[in-house]
């Protein structure tokens, strides 16, 4: 929790940072493992106290934060041919997160690492972008899959194990698990200079996306804790909760909104007095930080919030039923995803699946009485 009360503390201006260098020996090993320290760096840089911590902890700062900013680089300029290139065939493209985000939201096209880049685009104009994009080096890497809501293309970086992705969404949730109309997201975005065709999502519908995104991968990092944050922070009068929540009833997607708020600021309860959540939600209890940052680490808690989170973050019972029978019998495509299987999907590849979540959950179990006993004891 040390990494938590540090990132408060940056946004909080007249709080004090720690003192003890043991402590930021533990606090860079996990701003390193969450990938964050571009936003930390450019945080400690814009208000003037990166100097009242220990120099080894600003010389690994500003290590990770130039390594981020060559990628960022890099990433930027492919992102602006892409652009260019889109533009000039007439095809309405809208950028997500990424560079422009971090660009326009924390201040610096480097102050948010980044690893790919994510265009909306309207689904008729998919095969025209996908050959578009192919036509500047990037080659298919994952096909289009029922039910979901975008594709891949990847090209490798000069230097970098992790090729550069580029996302082509149509969409920003699966079907059949909301009522969700991206139209509205097009007719409320703005034109991007210096571009014709190219549009930025509305200040209400980025934190709408990105509330979203954070949701789908469960807040498993403290990135996406970061990225909701400096949307309120940078955002202010802006988020409008009450329209935010009005939109999230009629598009079914209010438990995902009011879960990922309510772990947001139960965690960073400082932003109560920031910008005040006007609900008061008993959701996402079971979602703990030794979980995301601890892989190996389960207890009853972390198969509580998985259940709670892939089953009861939909609004009508039609929608939770769909996700429950996705998750029983995945399609071929998820269960390549979650298992990691390269290649045909065969029966016994469902079997595996099982065993994997029930060992997993029936030895949960048995730490947690282990862990109670050795309390009690």
């Amino acid at each position: 929790m040390m990494l938590i009360n540090f990132l408060q503390s940056l946004y909080d201006r007249n709080s004090e940072l720690q003192i003890d260098s043991e402590v930021y020996r533990l606090l860079i090993e996990d701003i390193e493992y969450f990938s964050i320290a571009p936003q930390v760096y450019f945080f400690l840089k814009q208000q003037n106290r990166l100097d009242r911590t220990p120099p080894f902890f600003q010389n690994r700062l500003k290590n990770m934060y130039n390594q981020g900013l060559i990628q960022n680089l890099f990433i930027k300029n492919q992102m602006e041919k892409i652009l260019t290139s889109l533009d000039e065939l007439k095809i309405p493209t809208i950028p997500l997160k990424g560079i422009l985000f971090a660009e326009k939201v924390f201040g610096h096209f480097a102050a948010r690492s980044t690893s790919d880049i994510d265009l909306l685009i309207m689904p008729d104009h998919l095969n025209i972008v996908i050959d578009c994009i192919k036509k500047l080096g990037f080659t298919m890497e994952e096909e289009c899959a029922p039910g979901h809501f975008h594709c891949s293309l990847s090209k490798e970086i000069p230097g970098s194990p992790i090729p550069l992705t580029v996302e082509i969404h149509w969409d920003i949730l699966k079907q059949k698990t909301s009522r969700f109309d991206i139209t509205e997201f097009w007719a409320e975005a703005v034109p991007l200079k210096p571009y014709t065709f190219i549009k930025q999502l509305s200040e209400h519908h980025t934190f709408y996306m990105i509330c979203l995104h954070a949701w789908r991968h469960n807040l498993d990092s403290m990135k996406h804790f970061l990225d909701i944050l400096q949307c309120i922070s940078f955002f202010g009068d802006q988020i409008d909760y009450d329209k935010l929540m009005k939109d999230a009833v009629r598009h079914k997607t209010l438990k995902r909104m009011v879960r990922t708020l309510a772990i947001v600021y139960r965690t960073f309860p400082l932003f109560q007095t920031i910008c005040p959540l006007p609900i008061q939600a008993n959701k996402g209890i079971w979602w703990q930080y030794e979980a995301i940052r601890n892989t190996s680490f389960r207890n009853t808690k972390v198969y509580l919030d998985y259940f709670d989170y892939l089953f009861f973050s939909f609004d009508t019972l039609k929608h939770q039923l769909h996700a429950i029978g996705e998750w029983i019998f995945p399609s071929a495509f998820d269960l390549a995803f979650e298992q990691e299987v390269n290649g045909k999907i065969y029966f016994f590849d469902y079997l595996k699946l099982y065993h994997k979540r029930c060992t997993g959950y029936i030895k949960s179990i048995f730490l947690h009485r282990k862990a109670e006993s050795s309390r009690r004891g």
